[in-house]
């Protein structure tokens, strides 16, 4: 296969826009290449996560339900 080098400078607007005029199967193509690459999640993004879990498991009334959490947002 032979390979071509192309550099375009697009904001993201305009790589949107393209974007949107890929057919449905292209669009899947894109998405399925963009999450195939390997994302290793930092060590303290872990850690923040796991420990949020562990206080949510020990004391899950702490916890809001999607309602009360959004009227807290708009306060």
């Amino acid at each position: 296969m032979n390979s071509i080098r192309l550099n375009v400078n697009l904001n993201f607007q305009q790589l949107l826009d393209s974007i949107k005029q890929l057919s449905p199967k292209e669009k899947l193509q894109l998405n399925e290449a963009l999450w195939e690459e390997n994302m290793d999640i930092p060590l303290e993004h872990q850690t923040l996560v796991l420990d949020r879990v562990k206080k949510a498991r020990e004391n899950p009334k702490r916890l809001l339900n999607w309602d009360e959490a959004s009227k807290k947002l708009k306060a």
